[in-house]
């Protein structure tokens, strides 16, 4: 894993030449520039592909200009040297995606949600397979291009799974498995064209097998959980399967899993934080009468009657009790990510240490200032006892000649 060091300090302490802090300087900034750039290039992509085919409205127009831009972007590709190889490659995936998106609107339109999905899912299972042939057999300087079509190939794929879903209205366990396939197709896909983005965004539809996930209404994001503690167990347990397999695979296919496993810890945090402020009623929406009156076939007074039945004999787990675990777990996960140079956990559990702090001070303890007396002075002690334990594990470290 990448350290961060303060290359000046370092030179003027004499640890690294002046020659030697400033190659590590100028590769950290290529790093975060070519972020930069492949970021800017890839929104303009997608965004100029999808507002072609949006802005036209036509599929023959779509499919006019779609070539246009693909042919134009395989000429450059061919004929030009790599000064435009950029160029080349924005044309024929723009030209790529006006092609892919027009066709797909195309299809459900005529054929409804139902066989249009059914079909979209048979066209990108072929793509797929299409183009991963032709990534594997591709030059280095063409992976980008490749690479990218597999994206559009298992979009396609990915968007029939869901629209032919919705239409026969899938839900259950059913549900549940087309989330865990686009989760693990997400994965490999990222690992194959060694694009971190793509495994992160796994994430989604794996969170969203416990249903868990955001949603958008009227100016206001929200995140919600009504598994908590399950959601919590399910990304505990994925973290733990990326801890391990970062033991065994090589610094290409690792970066990805801590990737994951940091997204992972990401929306534990978020679940804790629901759990803090809620509690949880375990298997409440999955095997109980469902969280709302509209999820229950009878009326709200019915409803109500077998919310109050299965709350009887439900395991509940108070916010307070959460709120105790999760701050302990973080102050846990902050020491082990220090000491084992995780960054990603470390800044992921600083960051939701404020958010905890900052929501039960609002939440829980506005009108008790005794409690913010016991904690700060529980704090002291804390850093204390975590400073003395730091330097042992440093002295340790030393002595093995870490």
């Amino acid at each position: 894993m990448p350290h961060v060091v303060q290359t000046e300090t370092l030179v003027a302490e004499g640890i690294l030449t002046a020659d030697q802090g400033s190659i590590i300087a100028r590769r950290s900034r290529q790093v975060m520039v070519s972020l930069v750039i492949n970021s800017v290039l890839c929104f303009g992509i997608i965004a100029a592909a999808i507002g072609f085919v949006l802005w036209l409205g036509n599929a023959l127009a779509v499919a006019i200009v779609g070539g246009l831009f693909l042919a134009s972007g395989t000429y450059i590709l061919l004929k030009t040297d790599a000064l435009y190889r950029m160029l080349g490659n924005a044309s024929a995936l723009i030209g790529a995606g006006m092609l892919t998106f027009g066709g797909m609107f195309d299809l459900v339109d005529k054929l409804g949600e139902k066989n249009g999905g059914l079909a979209l899912i048979a066209i990108g299972a072929v793509a797929l397979v299409v183009t991963l042939a032709a990534f594997l057999r591709s030059p280095l300087h063409t992976r980008f291009l490749t690479g990218s079509l597999i994206l559009l190939a298992g979009a396609l794929h990915v968007a029939g799974l869901y629209i032919w879903g919705y239409a026969v209205d899938l839900s259950g366990v059913p549900i549940t498995l087309i989330h865990g396939y686009v989760a693990a197709m997400f994965i490999a896909v990222g690992m194959l064209i060694d694009v971190r983005l793509i495994t992160a965004l796994a994430i989604v539809p794996f969170a969203q097998m416990l249903e868990t996930g955001t949603f958008y209404w009227s100016a206001m994001y929200a995140f919600y959980s009504p598994e908590p503690t399950l959601s919590i167990l399910q990304l505990l347990a994925a973290m733990a399967v990326c801890i391990a397999l970062a033991k065994v695979l090589t610094d290409r296919y690792r970066r990805h899993t801590h990737m994951f496993g940091i997204m992972a810890f990401i929306v534990a945090n978020l679940c804790f934080l629901v759990g803090s402020l809620f509690g949880d009623t375990i298997g409440l929406t999955l095997w109980g009468p469902g969280r709302s009156s509209w999820r229950f076939d009878g009326n709200y007074e019915d409803y109500r009657a077998a919310r109050d039945a299965f709350d009887a004999t439900a395991l509940h787990i108070s916010e307070h009790v959460y709120s105790i675990v999760w701050a302990i777990l973080l102050v846990v996960a902050a020491v082990w990510s220090g000491h084992t140079n995780r960054r990603g956990i470390f800044n992921a559990a600083m960051t939701f240490g404020a958010i905890h702090a900052y929501t039960q001070a609002f939440e829980t303890f506005y009108d008790e200032p005794f409690a913010y007396v016991v904690g700060g002075l529980a704090a002291i002690p804390l850093a204390w006892g975590l400073w003395r334990l730091n330097d042992r594990f440093e002295n340790s470290a030393e002595v093995a000649g870490v």
